[in-house]
């Protein structure tokens, strides 16, 4: 194992972070990273061994002993500068993220501008991380309770909004006094090695960020590996809510706080007084931006009966207009997303759906591709209806009353993001208030996603908070110290 300074040219292994150092491995230690855009190795990275994550856990350790007392300033200058070099950098970083995993460059460009959004909304909340002075029972006891940093963090982030996901998983805790280990997706390295080295060169200090990739059969051990080691304080964690059960059940065995952002099957409701065209266009959105491999993404459509006719041409119109043409197919992240969404379309038609758009037999140039398609006619016994798709399927449902649409609406475990449409504000509130999700959206899409607003779920969609001042708060604990006057 040796340690180098210089980024990777286009092609060599990425290399982990450990440090402030760039490592780099033997090619026995490396895995091959493959484009889903071509199905050809786009490069190899460096996968992790129980020393790497030795090393990892040793430099976090010891960086916190200094990060935990660094001014409020001094943090807010590195992140300013991280913000200023981020945006430099944004077509590089952005086709990092198109190379290893397909996506356009509009979706590469807007992660890369709301991660450095993200960094710009931290460094003006530093100074708000404050303590209180409450008055004690005893007249002669004074009594502060101020705030501190846990100490080393595991972040694990996902591959589909890398930028936006990576950052935030890192971002709040090492604002907080933190440091961290960012465990990321053996799907895109290099995008994640982008993204701390953002960090390194705008002059964050050796240690408080390190990186580490692992190769997917290590998932499990390296994983366990880190939770269970006791200079990781806590845990944050964004994917699926199978492996965001698993995380929970290891962190909770070793009494660990964990803040979880899962899965979801987010609920579009339009109303009978909805802009249709609005609607139509924010739930082609919803549905199918960055194929529909979104946590947010909308799901299921319930429309009401009486203008059900003219949404549905509505929609396909949308479809055609922002996702039509003659171009390639929009791609997923491998073809195992392709099959299992064309698994639930041919379920649902097996068993008296009907499609209402696209084709799921459609041949595309590579397994990875898949068009989207909207289905209709859904009912509970069909796999789409409970199943989160994470990808180009969205199914629609006929509704009459606000209570049909809120009984099918919170009928799920997940419970992440949700729209409604409609014209009328106080119908729009009512039904946010019986909505079981994290977020509800009124007149615009349920992917929504910024700065200033809190972010995570409800039931199986996780708990805590990513973003704006709670966000912040989940790195910090509260000691309480009296004293005698």
């Amino acid at each position: 194992m040796s340690t180098s300074a210089t980024a990777p040219p286009e092609g060599s292994p990425v290399p982990f972070f450990i440090n402030g150092k760039e490592v780099h491995v033997n090619p026995e230690q490396r895995f091959k990273v493959v484009s889903p855009a071509t199905g050809e190795v786009a490069h190899e990275s460096a996968g992790a061994n129980a020393a790497d994550v030795e090393a990892a856990l040793d430099a976090g350790a010891n960086a916190f002993r200094t990060w935990k007392k660094a001014l409020p300033g001094g943090r807010r200058d590195i992140f300013l500068k991280a913000a200023e070099i981020m945006a430099r950098r944004q077509e590089e970083l952005g086709g990092y993220m198109m190379a290893e995993t397909g996506c356009p460059r509009q979706w590469a460009d807007f992660n890369v501008t709301a991660a450095k959004e993200l960094i710009l909304d931290v460094a003006g909340r530093l100074a708000t991380l404050d303590g209180s002075l409450p008055t004690p029972h005893s007249p002669d006891t004074g009594a502060m309770v101020v705030t501190e940093p846990f100490g080393v963090v595991l972040a694990i982030a996902p591959w589909n909004a890398p930028y936006i996901l990576g950052v935030r998983s890192v971002l709040y805790p090492i604002a907080a006094g933190n440091t961290a280990i960012l465990k990321g997706s053996e799907l895109c390295p290099r995008t994640m090695w982008g993204l701390c080295s953002v960090f390194h060169e705008a002059g964050l200090p050796d240690g408080v960020l390190n990186l580490l990739f692992h190769e997917p059969a290590q998932a499990a051990a390296i994983t366990q590996m880190l939770i269970a080691d006791p200079r990781i304080k806590k845990i944050n964690f964004t994917g699926s809510t199978v492996v965001g059960r698993i995380i929970g059940r290891l962190a909770g065995e070793h009494l660990k706080p964990v803040l979880l952002e899962l899965g979801g099957k987010a609920p579009a409701i339009v109303w009978e007084d909805a802009d249709l065209d609005n609607a139509a266009v924010q739930c082609a959105l919803g549905s199918f931006l960055n194929s529909g491999q979104i946590c947010m993404s909308t799901e299921r459509i319930l429309v009401h009966k009486s203008v059900r006719a003219a949404f549905e041409a509505k929609l396909a119109g949308a479809i055609d207009h922002i996702f039509g043409g003659a171009h390639d197919a929009p791609v997923l992240i491998n073809s195992a997303g392709v099959a299992k969404n064309k698994k639930l379309i041919e379920d649902a038609l097996a068993k008296g759906a009907s499609l209402l758009y696209g084709d799921v037999n459609a041949q595309e140039s590579t397994p990875t591709r898949m068009r989207p398609v909207v289905v209709t006619g859904v009912k509970t016994d069909m796999d789409i209806y409970k199943t989160e798709s994470f990808g180009p399927t969205v199914a629609l449902y006929e509704i009459e009353t606000e209570e049909e649409a809120l009984r099918i609406a919170n009928d799920t475990e997940y419970g992440l993001s949700s729209a409604v449409f409609t014209e009328d504000l106080r119908r729009g509130l009512r039904f946010a208030k019986e909505i079981e999700t994290g977020a509800v959206h009124i007149n615009s899409m349920s992917v929504h996603d910024e700065s200033a607003l809190p972010h995570g779920g409800a039931k199986a969609s996780g708990y805590g908070r990513f973003n704006a001042a709670l966000g912040l708060s989940e790195w910090v604990r509260t000691k309480t110290i009296t004293f005698k006057l």
